[in-house]
């Protein structure tokens, strides 16, 4: 199988109906604080039994199509002891690995950041292909003021998201391109839909500088919301706001958007989602790829105890159809009451 031939079965088997991605890439730092929220210690053991008994669930491929794994996970082996590529994929589920190394401040620009990890990036997405990893996710963020983000931080970070993208469709490794604009701050909607607009135009810029084939990519942008301090927009609010930018600016060759949820809770991720696919077939599928939206209520229903892993799989399995109807457009919030 060629390259080309790689990244096409890959595309095919992550955007496909009713299914969305599970983003489960959290770093030791943020799984620590997910884990004390439900008061458990977070160590290589916990971590290990909590994400073997989330990916076992039964019938997760029903409406997942894909996993961000964190580097540690790629590697671990479930409480059977099968290696997490190999359980993921028996539930056709694609593995897929999280790259960049973490953030830090953009010089010269105070209040932006910058990502970091292209160095020696091929070398482990060579490895991380060998362990079954067959696409992968780098996030830059860009934070929202009245002066922020600057140019100079659009420009820098839409750079590093193009150069991440082509080292990764000449490994054969499908790209998700995650640009987040995030919802901190107390910004209006039109000024989160003017920095979605400009940083997605900038992306998608680069990504032709360093000729990335858009048919083999996925975007994971931030729906166009106000600023947390600001109030809530209705889903219908959401949803207009959204495309009323993606239209202008993501090209149709791009095969799937997948949201990412940015601080929403798990109801309404999956409401503005189903908001967005009522609108009529757009040129692009909208889906989602959503870490604590999803997990946020298996971790409660865990707790750290294996005798609640039937309880934690039930509430994963539950926000991941939710999600799958959303991505459909078939979601209504009345089926939060059902089991």
């Amino acid at each position: 199988m060629t390259i080309q031939e790689e990244l096409k079965a890959t595309i095919e088997d992550l955007v496909q109906p009713a299914k969305g991605i599970l983003a489960a890439d959290e770093s030791s730092p943020t799984i620590a604080k997910r884990f004390k929220a439900v008061g458990v210690e977070s160590t290589e053991a916990t971590r290990r039994a909590y994400r073997s008994i989330i990916f076992s669930t039964p019938d997760l491929g029903d409406h997942i199509s894909g996993v961000i794994l964190y580097e540690e996970t790629l590697e671990q082996l479930s409480l059977d002891d099968i290696s997490i590529p190999k359980l993921l994929a028996s539930q056709g589920i694609v593995p897929g690995i999280k790259v960049d190394q973490g953030k830090g401040p953009l010089v010269n620009a105070p209040g932006d950041e910058i990502t970091y990890g292209l160095d020696g990036l091929a070398t482990r997405l060579e490895h991380y292909k060998s362990l079954g990893a067959r696409f992968a996710k780098w996030r830059d963020v860009f934070h929202i003021s009245g002066t922020l983000p600057s140019f100079q931080a659009i420009k820098s970070n839409a750079e590093v998201l193009a150069r991440y993208a082509a080292v990764c469709q000449a490994m054969g490794i499908v790209p998700i391109v995650e640009p987040e604009v995030l919802i901190d701050g107390n910004h209006s909607m039109e000024r989160a839909a003017e920095v979605s607009e400009d940083v997605l135009l900038e992306v998608f810029k680069a990504l032709h500088r360093h000729r990335v084939h858009l048919e083999h990519i996925i975007l994971k942008p931030s729906m166009v919301t106000p600023g947390k301090a600001s109030g809530k927009a209705t889903p219908e609010q959401v949803a207009e706001a959204t495309l009323s930018v993606f239209r202008r600016v993501v090209p149709a060759a791009v095969p799937g958007i997948v949201f990412l949820s940015g601080g929403q809770t798990p109801e309404e991720s999956t409401e503005n989602l189903n908001a967005l696919n009522s609108l009529g077939r757009q040129p692009w599928e909208l889906s989602f790829s959503y870490g604590r939206a999803l997990q946020e209520p298996a971790q409660k229903a865990w707790a750290g105890k294996l005798d609640n892993a039937r309880a934690a799989q039930a509430a994963l399995h539950k926000r991941a159809r939710l999600n799958g109807l959303a991505r459909c457009g078939e979601y209504s919030p009345a089926m939060e009451n059902d089991a």
